[in-house]
Formats: structure tokens, C-alpha cells, sequence
């Protein structure tokens, strides 16, 4: 890649050395293939098409609302859905469009706990989640798993009009299924985000909750391996709400290179291979944590079904930020995250979260990953020894550099 704004370029220049030269765990990144980032740069950034295919603000929209209406199809077919919206900017967005479109101001909402894995927009106090609606928030169990008699409990008392399902630092398989029998037991609707696991659930190893939620939000950059972006699935009678809160009620004119970047990762998503890369992320995840425990390390649930997990620090006597920034100096690139009860705040909190997706993409094993946990270990412990750090990073550099980056 070469352009002519030599400072941009330069810039970009340094963040592909050092995605090139360290090893992301960061549970939310992964790498798009050569073929989902063709689109992102190409003529379709010119075009503006406000509204949906067949019915534009705007002329010239006869091939991009094929590319739309491909990429909706794919969709569909690949989560067995009725109804696809994929204009989504992102994850957040998609969330607030089907609030808008399901809710009024005010109503109450019941989603999983953010220190307990849940995520920020699903009713968290400082999003705009839990400022425009009433939340309340479910938890999990001292064992770290969802407490499903205390989720029916809670709906009961409460009678939330919406239940969300779905998180962002949860380690176990989701059931979708009871979540949804019990937002029907109390009258309510039931979203399932699967941002985080939707690659999962398109191979067929995580149930899917197509069936038994109402509506279904997903990211496209995560497990998924797409561009950022978001789809929506929906019943068909919700169809009408929810395209109306995409758009004209959040969002203007669609990014047309995403749409197109989307389509092209739910084909590869569809393929047989893609089952295979998401049992090896699953299988390099399952190694990473069976490796940190061995090790000493606390790691939440005591394992994981899917693509991430979560280690608790304390018994360290070592911050999640502490940890985040010892890693990061020796190449291995985490992030903080809080725990259930954590004690400490959220900024400087007690657990960091790994994930295994972005690795896997670029090759890794399941050796490679007990290489990562020795390495995380001695980085950890040893996190003021300069000679230490600078030692490991030597090989994590070595690691990195044999598993290249696709695109680069």
C-alpha cells in the first residue's frame, strides 16, 4: 500500500509493523481476509443510497441495491432468519435501532450485568441504554455462570418489556432457548446479541438464537471475520419496525464498501472450511486457559466453550491495567476488564480478557497458544524486570513474524 499523504502513510506504516510484530488477544479484533477488504476500498465509498433497495432518496442505485439485497439474502440463509437489515454502522447502533423500534422511552429493559459480562448498551447507567430506558440487570452465579432461576426470578418482579440476551466477556455457552421461554412466560421480547459469537453460531457450535429471540444483533468484525459493521435479523412482522429505526430513525445514507465487505464474509462464513477455523479458535482458547491454569491463574469459570475468557487477577496481587501494560510492552496485546463484584474500578479493574479469534486467523496452534501462556506468565510475574520483558518479547516477535497478517 502507497499514498501520496506521506505523514498518513507513515502512520499507517507503523501500525501494520506492530500488527505485523505482536500478537493481538484482544477477544473483539480479528482479521478480515484479502477478499472482505477489497470492497472496503472501492468506488462503492462513492455512493449515496438513503433508504432501502427499491425504495432510494437518491438515482443511480440499481447495482448497489443488488449488492444490498445479496448481502441481506446471505444473511438470512446463513442464521435462518426471516428478515435481514445490514446498514448497521456497528454494534451499538444496531442495538439502539431495535430499542427504537421496539420501545418507547422510558420502558424497562433487563440485560446482563456489564461487570458480569454483559455489555455497555445493554442497559448500562452511562450509555444512552440506561439513560433513555429503565434497566435492570441480571447476574451470574458464584460460579460465574448464568443463574437462569434468578434471571426468571428477576423478570417476574420486574416484567422488563425487552430481555437481552448476550454479552461481551462470557466464557460459556448461551441458552437461548430458556432465555426466550422465559421473556415469553412474563410477556416480554427477547433480543440476543451475538456480536461476539456469531461466528459460532453460523458454524453450527453455539445454539442459535434465531429461534427463540425476537430479534438478533450481531457484529461483522468479530468471530464473524467481516468489516465493522452490524446486522439485524428479525421475524418478519418486526420487519417494518426495525428498518424504520435503522433508517430514517438513527442512521442516514448506508455504507455501501461495508455492505458489500459484509456480503462477501457471510459467503465465507458459509463455506466448510469456516467451521474449521472456528473449532480451531475454539480449541486454541480451550489450550490458552487449560495452560493459564496450570499456571496459577484464575481463570473465570474455570474455562471456556467459545472464542474468550476471562482471568481474575487478584490472586496475582496485579491490576487488570498493570497486567494489560506489562503484556503490551513484551507484544501481547490484551485488555483490562472488570469481574463479577469487582472491588476495584473499572478504568484500573481486578481481571484482563483474552480471546483467541485474531490469532487463529493468523495460523496459530494450540502449542503456539501454551508458548503464549508461559509467556503472559513469566511477563506477569516478572513485570518489573526490564531484561525479563525485553527477553520475551524477543519472542513473541519471533511467533508474530511466522503468522502473518492477512492482507499484508
Amino acid at each position: 500500500m502507497s499514498i501520496s499523504d506521506q505523514q498518513l502513510y507513515s502512520l499507517i506504516e507503523q501500525e501494520t509493523e506492530r500488527q505485523s510484530n505482536t500478537l493481538s488477544l484482544i477477544a473483539s479484533e480479528n482479521y478480515p481476509s484479502e477478499e472482505v477488504l477489497k470492497p472496503l476500498g472501492s468506488i462503492l465509498s462513492a455512493k449515496y443510497a438513503e433508504g432501502y433497495p427499491g425504495a432510494r432518496y437518491y438515482a443511480g442505485n440499481e447495482i448497489v441495491d443488488q449488492i444490498e439485497e445479496l448481502a441481506r439474502s446471505r444473511a438470512k440463509a446463513l442464521f435462518g432468519a426471516e428478515h435481514a437489515n445490514v446498514q448497521p454502522y456497528s454494534g451499538s447502533p444496531a442495538n439502539a435501532a431495535v430499542y427504537l423500534g421496539l420501545l418507547e422511552f422510558g420502558d424497562k429493559i433487563m440485560g446482563m450485568s456489564l461487570p458480569h459480562g454483559g455489555h455497555l448498551t445493554h442497559g448500562h447507567k452511562v450509555t444512552f441504554s440506561g439513560k433513555a430506558y429503565q434497566s435492570v440487570s441480571y447476574k451470574v452465579g458464584a460460579d460465574g455462570l448464568i443463574d437462569y432461576e434468578a434471571l426468571e426470578k428477576l423478570a417476574q418482579e420486574e416484567k422488563p418489556k425487552l430481555i437481552i440476551s448476550g454479552a461481551s466477556a462470557y466464557p460459556r455457552a448461551i441458552d437461548f432457548e430458556r432465555i426466550g421461554a422465559i421473556a415469553k412466560s412474563v410477556g416480554a421480547m427477547h433480543m440476543a446479541d451475538i456480536s461476539h459469537i456469531a461466528g459460532l453460531v453460523a458454524a453450527g457450535l453455539h445454539q442459535n438464537p434465531v429461534p427463540y429471540a425476537d430479534v438478533v444483533t450481531t457484529t461483522t468484525h468479530k468471530t464473524l471475520r467481516g468489516p465493522r459493521a452490524a446486522i439485524i435479523l428479525c421475524r418478519s412482522e418486526l420487519a417494518k419496525q426495525i428498518d424504520r429505526a435503522v433508517f430514517p430513525g438513527l442512521q442516514g445514507g448506508p455504507h455501501l464498501n461495508a455492505i458489500a465487505g459484509v456480503a462477501v464474509a457471510l459467503h465465507e462464513a458459509a463455506q466448510l472450511d469456516f467451521k474449521d477455523y472456528i473449532q480451531k479458535v475454539i480449541d486454541n482458547a480451550r489450550a490458552l486457559s487449560a495452560a493459564l491454569v496450570q499456571k496459577g491463574f484464575t481463570v473465570l469459570t474455570g474455562g471456556t466453550d467459545n472464542h474468550l475468557l476471562v482471568i481474575d487477577l487478584q490472586n496475582k496481587e496485579v491490576s487488570g491495567a498493570e497486567a494489560e501494560t506489562a503484556l503490551e510492552l513484551v507484544g501481547i496485546v490484551v485488555n483490562k476488564n472488570t469481574i463479577p463484584n469487582d472491588p476495584r474500578k473499572p478504568m484500573d479493574p481486578s481481571g484482563v480478557r483474552l480471546g483467541a479469534a485474531a490469532v487463529t486467523t493468523r495460523g496459530a496452534t494450540t502449542e503456539d497458544m501454551k508458548k503464549i501462556a508461559q509467556w503472559i506468565t513469566v511477563a506477569i510475574d516478572g513485570r518489573g524486570d526490564q531484561a525479563v520483558l525485553e527477553a520475551i518479547k524477543l519472542d513473541v516477535r519471533e511467533l508474530a513474524q511466522k503468522l502473518p497478517v492477512p492482507g499484508l
